[in-house]
């Protein structure tokens, strides 16, 4: 099965929680997804095992998976640890950045300008997340992109959701300029307050993902 594949799968299943179609403490049956979706087993597995990776269901004995909800608090908190984390990342890729690591988050930019003028909130996902991947890249820290990378996991399902936000979308590739311009500009402080400021989800932004969750 392609990775296009997988991928889609998961997203479909990831989809149906968040929209309270699988409800939590609702058990996942492997056969009834495979029947669902057109597909084995092993792909629904594989695309078990990413969702429990993130915490969006847990994987227990004799009960198999079974769907959880973390609470607006516990995602708050997650969020404020990525906001700092990111922070760092993009004040250290002010500092350190070379040619690759600005090709890198060029390319990604540009592809989160199209997603974004065509106002489609899955590939600007995607292409979002790419972005932020290549500042983690361009901190050249290996430790601080591998626990961005794992937070980020993490907080995808939710990321998605403030994303269908109205004007998320705009809003969003509007801070991405202005980070890319603090970047490449070697201004490390200034990168990591507007960093922070994208990532963090104070105000209304929290209370807008709390909406979108509860209407789910």
């Amino acid at each position: 099965m392609s990775e296009n594949v997988g991928r889609w799968l998961r997203d479909e299943i990831e989809n149906a929680i968040l929209s309270n179609e699988f409800g939590p403490g609702e058990r996942l049956d492997e056969t009834v997804l495979a029947s669902r979706f057109g597909v084995s087993r092993t792909p629904v597995r594989e695309a078990l095992m990413q969702l429990n990776a993130i915490g969006l269901i847990e994987i227990r004995p004799r009960r198999g998976a079974v769907v959880i909800d973390p609470g607006p608090h516990r995602i708050y908190e997650m969020f404020e640890v990525m906001a700092e984390l990111e922070g760092l990342a993009g004040s250290l890729a002010a500092r350190r950045l070379d040619e690759g690591s600005r090709q890198a988050i060029t390319a990604a930019h540009r592809r989160c300008e199209l997603s974004a003028k065509a106002g489609d909130s899955d590939a600007y996902y995607y292409d979002n997340e790419e972005f932020h991947k290549a500042i983690y890249a361009a901190s050249r820290s290996e430790f601080l992109e591998e626990q961005c990378a794992q937070l980020h996991r993490r907080l995808r399902p939710y990321r998605r959701l403030q994303l269908r936000v109205r004007n998320r979308l705009t809003t969003s590739f509007s801070e991405h300029c202005g980070i890319v311009d603090a970047i490449f500009a070697g201004d490390g402080e200034e990168a990591r307050r507007l960093l922070r400021i994208h990532v963090g989800i104070q105000g209304e932004r929290f209370s807008d993902l709390v909406a979108s969750m509860a209407t789910r």
